[in-house]
């Protein structure tokens, strides 16, 4: 599946980051715990450049801890870099955010620190936000991009946050990125697929957890597949059509949104291990891709040569 989801205000924000640049001193980036390498925008990462960078793993009170570790550990190792996981059930770990930014630049002790906070939609910043603020300052909501144009705001302790909208990136090319993207909600439904998603959720959950898709639709056995789990989740909720058709696009639903509300327990759907491997394969399919490109426009190229060679030629023999 190919993500292609990146409205008119999106493009607006990145230029508005960019122009706000050179008066930050800290940048923090707030990713899903579940997905912290798909939930990192590409760009976001370009437009920081070297500006020391505070990575957020929110909703980890969702994903499986001892990834969260993992994660934890990978992006500390990083240079300028510095990773916190935290959740809304637990404040003191959000609060805990504005020690850090102090921590992480010692020449602006006693100095005003201007922090950009970043992420794509929905992965809990405004959230953070209004935590840090100890007021609602920030619209929250389920749906992505709630956040539609910039704001400051004072979190004390001589800290302000310019809020930004959760921005996406034009094209997700690696597709295992863009289907956790949508499983998790970070991607607008109309520009989805259910079934597909669907399918991705069955095939990851027949991987890594098992047992948790047997227990809680209380299959006699694991599916040999996507098809049969989707349809075996479709028949034990009731999703029949016409001569007992599963609806699939009904049971995928039922498990893409099961998934996003945690029902199965603590689940995280990607590894530094998985991400090297991705990042790899998304490198390699892209760079053959413009290969591809290259050729065709040099076939092009030749052909119009040769056309009008062979026009002069013609009109030199008249």
């Amino acid at each position: 599946m190919t993500i292609q989801w990146f409205p008119g205000h999106m493009h607006k924000a990145r230029l508005e980051m960019e122009a706000l640049l050179p008066k930050v001193h800290l940048v923090i980036e707030v990713l899903d715990a579940r997905i912290p390498y798909s939930s990192e925008n590409p760009l976001l990462a370009e437009i920081r450049g070297d500006k020391p960078c505070l990575k957020i793993l929110s909703k980890s009170d969702l994903a499986d801890d001892s990834m969260t570790e993992l994660w934890l550990d990978y992006f500390g190792r990083s240079a300028n870099m510095r990773a916190h996981a935290v959740t809304t059930e637990d404040v003191p770990t959000i609060r805990r955010i504005k020690h850090l930014a102090i921590r992480m630049l010692p020449e602006r002790e006693n100095k005003q620190i201007n922090a950009m906070i970043m992420g794509i939609p929905n992965v809990g910043k405004s959230t953070i936000i209004n935590f840090l603020a100890g007021k609602k300052v920030a619209k929250t909501g389920n749906t992505p991009a709630v956040t539609k144009s910039q704001q400051r705001v004072n979190i004390g302790d001589g800290i302000t946050l310019y809020d930004t909208p959760g921005m996406m990136w034009p094209n997700v090319h690696n597709p295992n990125s863009g289907y956790r993207l949508a499983l998790l909600g970070s991607i607008k439904e109309t520009a989805m697929d259910y079934a597909e998603i669907g399918f991705f959720a069955a095939r990851f959950m027949l991987d890594y957890y098992p047992k948790q898709l047997t227990e809680r639709y209380d299959l006699d056995e694991v599916p040999a597949s996507e098809l049969e789990t989707i349809e075996a989740i479709g028949r034990k909720r009731g999703c029949l059509g016409k001569s007992s058709v599963v609806d699939i696009d009904r049971a995928s639903r039922i498990l893409v949104t099961e998934l996003r509300q945690g029902v199965f327990g603590l689940l995280t759907l990607e590894s530094p291990e998985i991400m090297e491997k991705e990042k790899a394969e998304t490198a390699a399919a892209v760079a053959a891709k413009n290969e591809s490109a290259a050729t065709r426009d040099a076939r092009r190229k030749q052909k119009f040569v040769a056309k009008q060679k062979a026009k002069r030629e013609s009109r030199e023999r008249r």
